[in-house]
């Protein structure tokens, strides 16, 4: 039985938990995330004594027949809440490029109320779709067959050693031209991947109507090093949506031998970096947009240190110029602390980029379920210019990601304006 767990961040999953479709989170679970946890480089979850803690990346992890979708938390969200953060998560992931897909098929996606592993499994069958309406193509390929009728350049040794009693057959390599190659065997692995992870009916559906075209394709093993051996031409030029879906979910999926049938396919994104490229694209869009002699720029290292052999960069979240040549520096954070406190280390580093830029102001910003903007300064005394400023700005969060950017540039743009 497949089974669906929603969750937020940084909440549990212990063993013997019950999903409200009746699936249950049990031991081998908990063994093959566990696996996954020693073998993964980056760590999606804490372990716990009988289960999992859930920390800051979203996505969906599928273990075995259990999906577990983890969603953004602000504050009080509640169980109520998972399909707008759902949908707002997704929304963030576009609007960042973080999900990049072009395909002409997402357009015409109706799966809202789906995690993003769907969604990903839904593009590629409607890429597919769209393949084979528009025609898919065949290669030349080398096979060797023993047959009675000469086709072919005879293989001496092989036609000695298979037919000295057949003499009537004759062993050879020949050039054979249809759809049975590398990129259709890619479609026919991912296909079958999708048949085996997908919890939705209509997906299953159409993933074994697709299979029915591919009826003389080889099933052929493949993994994250047949992609290198793709190149594309003007042929091949069209799958490249699909096989952009197929080579994002086999570089994360991981076959646990260990764990049995419990293998692990994770989709997961750090919400910081989200929050943190999603603030970027949204202020960047919208002073493009209107145009005001504002320049943004996010993450660009300047040396501030250095030795003979040796240099250490400053990299601030987002640097801001007015038109006026005045700067001002955004760090964004995705949690605040429980006190609406930030931490002392995030200060410090916000000091030095004042200090660096020597920049007009300073600000964290933070998602929250109001606005709010705090302001706040640094108490250095014998100052002749006054002591700089870091102030914490909360960006009210809308569930309409247009309105939101809206919003959020307004308040960046007002904050700005109020100092100046």
């Amino acid at each position: 039985m497949k089974s669906i767990f929603s969750v937020f961040e940084y909440d549990s999953l212990e063993v013997g938990s019950k999903s409200i479709d009746g699936g249950l989170f049990t031991k081998d679970h908990r063994t093959a995330l566990e696996h996954f946890y020693y073998n993964n480089k980056k760590k999606y979850f804490d372990l716990t004594r009988n289960g999992v803690r859930f920390c800051n990346y979203v996505g969906v992890i599928q273990v075995g027949n259990l999906q577990i979708e983890i969603l953004p938390k602000i504050d009080k969200s509640n169980d109520s809440e998972k399909k707008q953060w759902r949908n707002i998560l997704i929304d963030m992931l576009r609007a960042t490029g973080m999900f990049d897909v072009t395909a002409p098929s997402y357009g015409m996606l109706k799966l809202r109320d789906n995690s993003i592993l769907e969604l990903y499994f839904a593009i590629f069958l409607g890429e597919l779709e769209y393949l084979i309406r528009t025609g898919l193509f065949k290669q030349y390929k080398k096979q060797a067959i023993n047959q009675i009728a000469l086709k072919g350049a005879i293989d001496f040794p092989k036609h000695l050693s298979k037919n000295i009693v057949h003499q009537e057959r004759f062993y050879t390599n020949t050039n054979v031209y249809n759809y049975d190659h590398i990129w259709h065997w890619i479609f026919f692995q991912t296909l079958k991947l999708i048949k085996n992870y997908s919890q939705k009916r209509a997906i299953l559906d159409r993933a074994a109507a697709i299979e029915l075209n591919f009826p003389e394709v080889t099933d052929q093993q493949i993994s994250v090093s047949t992609f290198s051996k793709l190149h594309y031409t003007r042929k091949s030029q069209s799958y490249k949506n699909a096989i952009d879906i197929a080579q994002l979910l086999f570089s994360n999926l991981h076959p646990d031998l260990q764990a049995g049938k419990n293998s692990v396919l994770a989709l997961m994104f750090d919400m910081n970096l989200l929050w943190e490229r999603f603030i970027y694209s949204s202020l960047a869009k919208m002073f493009r947009q209107c145009n005001n002699g504002y320049i943004v720029t996010a993450q660009y290292p300047m040396p501030f240190w250095n030795t003979n052999n040796n240099r250490k960069d400053i990299k601030p979240d987002i640097v801001i110029q007015s038109p006026e040549g005045e700067t001002f520096i955004l760090d964004t954070k995705w949690k605040i602390g429980s006190d609406n406190s930030p931490d002392s280390s995030d200060l410090y580093q916000l000091f030095a980029y004042s200090q660096f830029f020597q920049a007009k102001r300073t600000a964290l910003i933070y998602p929250s379920l109001s606005k709010n903007i705090v302001p706040g300064k640094y108490l250095m005394p014998n100052l002749s210019d006054g002591n700089p400023y870091c102030d914490l700005i909360q960006l009210e969060v809308q569930p309409k990601i247009s309105d939101w950017q809206k919003k959020i540039y307004e308040e960046i743009l007002g904050w700005m304006e109020n100092q100046t």
